[in-house]
């Protein structure tokens, strides 16, 4: 069944949110500190990045064109669906964060690089694993009520079936990983910020030098796994950087994967503004690399506050 954005709003959403919130409001977990509002904030600014993007997949093209891609019947509906929830999402935590006397962050203005169903669906699951990543790593910071962590857990379960159907949907592997990968609110701030034209109010989150992933790009149903071994390439703007860096120093790409943190391989210049670094053993899924001048010895966070010359570049290797 095909339907339009205006039924999901119409029909959906009240079911979904509305009246449970009225019967319910004060089901609605407190935000006891500073810490906890900027970790849902920050939660806010990438749903409703993700709500806009799926509201853009379900209105851009029509059942047919999904089909035509490879896609079975039913797929723009689920999408729909999707943005739905990503709509729930966004009023809930809008909600919360309002009840404790703060502003929700409103949406920004964006733009995706997508123009067919695929690229739309590969796009979806790069920034969806964004999302993932970024409440996994907050969720730690969550400490003044467990009821936040229970809502916030909550939430990520749902973003993770969202990723699993997309995934399906293009032939790879609905479960690439054994660990999916946390984000400090650093990392996952600067990976929305590519997708970002304007916000009438950005976070207080520091912006890093942009490092551009450059290839090679993964196989369309990201199958096989990209091996160990293979070069990736990265680009990235010197004059940027928050520190001055020699030009014969070594540099490093540190990449955040699963649950081994950060792993760091050498990189090899490929001329000023680039280089390539081969992907370390046991790489798979979403991995988020960052260049430094450190080869070692740094946790994610350590690398998000003071390692990292440019970064992260996301790279789908599963």
């Amino acid at each position: 069944m095909i339907f339009s954005v205006a039924f999901v709003s119409a029909t959906l959403l009240p079911l979904a949110f509305a009246h449970p919130l009225e019967k319910r409001q004060n089901a609605l977990p407190p935000v006891r500190s500073a810490t906890d509002a900027s970790v849902l904030q920050l939660a806010l600014y990438l749903e409703h990045l993700e709500q806009n993007l799926y509201h853009g997949g379900f209105e851009n093209f029509t059942e047919a064109e999904y089909i035509a891609d490879g896609f079975p019947p039913g797929f723009r509906e689920n999408v729909g669906v999707i943005a739905a929830h990503e709509d729930v999402h966004v009023q809930t935590i809008s909600t919360i964060l309002s009840n404790a006397g703060y502003t929700p962050v409103p949406p920004c203005s964006y733009k995706f690089p997508y123009n067919d169903p695929s690229s739309f669906v590969n796009l979806a699951n790069m920034i969806t694993s964004v999302g993932i990543g970024a409440y996994l790593g907050g969720s730690s910071l969550l400490t003044d009520d467990p009821e936040l962590v229970t809502a916030a857990s909550s939430i990520v379960t749902v973003e993770a079936r969202h990723d699993a159907y997309l995934r399906t949907g293009i032939g790879a592997s609905p479960f690439p990983t054994n660990f999916d990968t946390a984000l400090t609110a650093v990392f996952a701030y600067n990976l929305a910020q590519m997708f970002i034209e304007h916000c009438p109010q950005q976070l207080p989150i520091t912006i890093l030098p942009k490092l551009t992933f450059a290839g090679p790009a993964p196989p369309p149903n990201l199958q096989p796994p990209v091996p160990a071994g293979t070069s990736l390439k990265f680009t990235f703007d010197p004059s940027t950087f928050f520190v001055k860096v020699d030009s014969n120093a070594p540099l490093f790409i540190g990449l955040v994967n699963m649950v081994t943190n950060v792993t760091f391989v050498e990189a090899t210049s490929c001329g000023e503004g680039c280089v390539t670094a081969p992907v370390p053993e046991g790489a798979a899924g979403a991995a988020f690399a960052v260049l430094s001048t450190f080869n070692g010895g740094l946790n994610a966070n350590q690398l998000s506050e003071f390692g990292a010359l440019a970064g992260p570049a996301e790279v789908v290797l599963s």
